[in-house]
């Protein structure tokens, strides 16, 4: 018997998933959470095999509580589902230790298959999403650059961004805007925009 734990904040979508996983005989639902904090102290309790997490959970997103269950409950294996897929997410969430990545959309019988292949300890990702993040271009920004539109997006000014990361203030808008120009973008916080949906920071 596969036991899975169950992570959404949208209750209509979470009765769902946990009906659909049940009609099942190998499959069978340990516990269902709305909040992200709630996932580690659960899955510690429960144990499962495999965490079903939403990506955008009050509290603690999915990917953080994904890296979290990696570190302190390796075997329990983690599916995330997404509505706002991407090649910069897939790549957060592979980072994150994630088992599988899945798009909300995704056909049920996928789901459920998807389910048993990652407690299996296959990876499983949804095809368009690993086709479009092989084809992302590489990341133009330099090492430095990045640091900089990343503690600028966590709305940081170039002031404080000087400050913490010991550069002149014109170092660190000459970064932003050489950032600016490499994207394409149309001022920096579009330029933080393109970064992150394409993984680059």
């Amino acid at each position: 018997m596969i036991q899975v734990l169950i992570a959404e904040d949208m209750r209509i979508l979470r009765d769902t998933l946990v009906s659909l996983l049940d009609l099942e005989d190998d499959l069978k639902v340990v516990a269902e959470l709305a909040c992200g904090a709630d996932i580690l102290p659960a899955a510690l309790r429960h144990e499962p095999d495999v965490a079903l997490i939403d990506i955008d959970l009050p509290g603690t997103d999915g990917l953080t509580a994904a890296a979290e269950l990696h570190e302190r409950l390796p075997r329990c294996r983690t599916l995330v589902l997404t509505g706002r897929g991407g090649p910069g997410t897939l790549r957060r969430a592979l980072a994150a230790h994630v088992s599988g990545f899945l798009v909300k959309d995704a056909p049920s019988r996928e789901l459920i298959d998807a389910v048993r292949r990652v407690a299996a300890g296959h990876r499983v990702i949804d095809p368009e999403l690993a086709l479009a993040a092989l084809e992302a271009a590489d990341n133009p920004l330099s090492p430095r650059e990045a640091e900089v539109l990343r503690r600028h997006a966590t709305g940081a000014s170039a002031a404080e961004i000087a400050a913490e990361i010991h550069l002149s203030y014109g170092t660190v808008r000459n970064y932003l805007a050489s950032a600016v120009t490499k994207l394409g973008a149309r001022n920096r916080v579009d330029a933080a925009r393109i970064a992150d949906e394409a993984g680059w920071l």
